[in-house]
């Protein structure tokens, strides 16, 4: 499956963004889907992922509350909603496809080009 990140951008702190990946290739609905995060100078680490029927997702704790996943097997697309971004969650945002899911990246096989996104104090 290959998957294409985008909705990235530069905010300001307490914006809300909307990313995208959208899947092609096998099929999208098999997989369960995963944003993991990049920062500078940092390990990547998850975000969230979501079942292949959307029916559990699971979220960094850190994040949760203001960061929700949802999918779209119909558009074979998954999003992440981000809301109340602070300057941390400057990164670079990448999507994973993986049969298995969970949080460790090892599980996903298949991973999106990135997008940058850069949120300013």
């Amino acid at each position: 499956v290959q998957l294409q990140a985008s909705g990235g951008g530069s905010v300001q702190a307490g914006a809300s963004l909307r990313l995208s990946c959208a899947a092609s290739g096998r099929s999208f609905s098999n997989f369960a889907l995963a944003w993991f995060r990049q920062a500078p100078g940092k390990e990547r680490e998850f975000v969230a992922d979501i079942a292949w029927n959307g029916g559990n997702s699971y979220y960094n704790d850190n994040l949760k509350g203001r960061f929700t996943i949802s999918r779209d097997n119909a558009k074979a697309t998954v999003y992440l909603q981000m809301n109340r971004l602070k300057a941390e969650d400057t990164a670079v945002y990448y999507c994973a496809a993986s049969l298995s899911g969970g949080s460790n990246e090892v599980n996903y096989p298949y991973w999106g080009q990135g997008t940058q996104v850069t949120v300013s104090s």
